[in-house]
């Protein structure tokens, strides 16, 4: 566990101060995201950390907070894909579409590990669980949205040869940016690949922390990557047909 002292918070601005450093010195210039990414997930822990403790009693409130998570999922890989923000022109229509894979590939994994008793069915399984689901899911969309958008205007000659030739719009964009899309399952993939070799995730931490053995650590894992294989790739088709339909713009 954790101790909540002010080692941790020396430990934390160093941290960040450190990756800062490195944002600058490397020319990336990422120092100033950094530092802001940093400051919101302490206010944004802090904040839900307050509400957690009365929304995990209740299953119904999990279940509201579950679709909260994936609103604002929703909201945050628009802005990464096609760059608008919530109240920019097209941000909202942009962030309800992104709605569509993320729920999706999320949603119906969270509900199989519910239904089927995989997890008990209450607040304190279902938040980390659904948790865990969704930023897979957002995080495969992002990745898989970006590249789709950069490898259409690098390859635009060739869907234009492909659509000379006779190929519907829909099917001249898949010939390019298939493979493109696929190398946003290369993170998940790799974790699968690796796990207990060179990492041990969170899941399996956090029951072996919560006092189960480190069989139930093993299964908890196991559950939470295979279910993040299928959420992630689902995620991934979804956004490459909307893509390809002309569903996602970036301006």
């Amino acid at each position: 566990m954790v101790t909540l002292s002010w080692a941790l918070g020396g430990v934390l601005l160093l941290l960040v101060a450190g990756a800062a450093t490195a944002g600058a010195l490397s020319g990336f210039h990422q120092s100033r995201p950094i530092v802001v990414a940093a400051a919101r997930a302490v206010l944004q822990l802090a904040a839900v950390s307050a509400v957690l403790v009365a929304v995990v009693r209740s299953l119904w409130l999990s279940t509201v907070f579950i679709f909260v998570m994936l609103t604002v999922a929703a909201v945050t890989s628009a802005r990464r894909v096609t760059g608008t923000r919530l109240r920019s022109s097209g941000g909202a229509s942009s962030a309800a579409r992104m709605v569509l894979p993320i729920g999706v590939g999320a949603l119906p994994v969270v509900g199989l590990v519910m239904v089927t008793g995989t997890v008990p069915l209450s607040g304190e399984a279902v938040v980390p669980i659904g948790g865990i689901l969704i930023g897979g899911a957002m995080t495969a969309t992002s990745l898989a949205g970006r590249r789709l958008f950069d490898e259409l205007q690098q390859r635009r000659g060739e869907v234009e040869a492909a659509l000379a030739l006779g190929l519907l719009p829909r099917d001249a964009v898949l010939e390019v940016v298939r493979p493109a899309a696929a190398t946003a399952l290369v993170p998940a993939l790799d974790q699968t690949r690796t796990v207990g070799l060179v990492t041990l995730p969170g899941a399996y931490v956090g029951v072996l922390l919560g006092g189960g053995s480190a069989m139930q650590a093993g299964a908890a894992q196991l559950l939470v990557l295979v279910g993040l294989l299928l959420v992630e790739i689902v995620a991934i088709w979804v956004v490459t047909e909307q893509v390809a339909r002309g569903h996602l713009h970036r301006p």
